[in-house]
């Protein structure tokens, strides 16, 4: 009992005597852990195709003309909230497509919103969706860090606002994600050496892994027709070609706004 006491005791004294010395630092707290930077956002894409149904031209002038201005308002709308959208028309280059609508988001239910309002509209049950495809922007493989930086332009659609845009789905054979990186990477280098080539093409490539019948969309913009399928052309030779597996039906879109679509289009 004693001995616990007189411990206790001399204890207390060694503890007293350390805490007043003023030489003894004071314990530093930790430093909380960084924090990993966040990463860049990537934008939803989506190309719509449209075909404008006869019928329409049928009705009275006073109905399409309130028809048409409904379809402007929404489009201007959706385009004043910072949201990217841009017409194009393909009158006198297909028969089975009018016009397409491309947008990017970084919010799917702003795709569906705007989608919902076509619909519901008065032209919505004359227009039909020939065709829509969903993408998405991603970091490239085939292209190193460093050669992009903090921030890489491809998660931003951007475009340049060219003539002409063609746009196709593009899917690869299995058998080219069974190759080696440094050969698929290889092989790309070509196919970027020979892009370069056509300085006035720019290009946009999108992801549609998982989220759509295709592996990716193809965008390239140009003010030159001829650039475009001479590149296309020698894009054929490279090494790359042969892992194609299809890259149809491909869209020569000619940039307008949506008023002169529907002008032209006699809706």
């Amino acid at each position: 009992m004693d001995t616990i006491e007189t411990t206790t005791i001399e204890t207390t004294k060694i503890e007293t005597t350390l805490n007043s010395e003023s030489h003894v630092p004071e314990t530093t707290p930790a430093a909380a852990p960084a924090q990993p930077k966040p990463k860049q956002p990537r934008q939803l894409v989506r190309f719509t195709f449209y075909k404008l149904d006869p019928q329409w031209q049928h009705l009275p002038a006073d109905v399409r003309e309130q028809g048409r201005a409904e379809l402007i308002k929404i489009y201007n709308d959706y385009a004043a909230h910072d949201e990217l959208i841009k017409s194009y028309s393909f009158y006198g280059v297909r028969f089975d497509v009018d016009f397409m609508i491309w947008q990017a988001t970084y919010d799917i239910d702003n795709l569906r919103r705007l989608n919902s309002q076509i619909r519901r509209s008065s032209m919505g049950p004359y227009l039909q969706e020939v065709r829509s495809m969903l993408s998405m922007t991603k970091r490239s493989v085939y292209v190193g860090k460093h050669a992009r930086g903090s921030h890489d332009p491809r998660l931003v659609i951007t475009p340049e606002d060219r003539k002409y845009l063609f746009v196709y789905p593009f899917i690869k054979t299995r058998p080219w994600y069974a190759l080696p990186m440094e050969e698929r990477r290889r092989m790309m280098a070509e196919h970027i050496r020979v892009g370069l080539k056509y300085p006035s093409v720019s290009l946009n490539t999108t992801y549609s892994f998982g989220i759509d019948d295709q592996e990716f969309v193809v965008a390239f913009e140009t003010d030159d027709i001829t650039d475009f399928l001479d590149l296309v052309q020698e894009l054929r030779e490279t090494e790359a070609s042969a892992y194609t597996l299809r890259d149809t039906p491909m869209y020569t879109c000619m940039s307008e706004s949506i008023e002169d679509i529907l002008t032209n289009l006699g809706a």
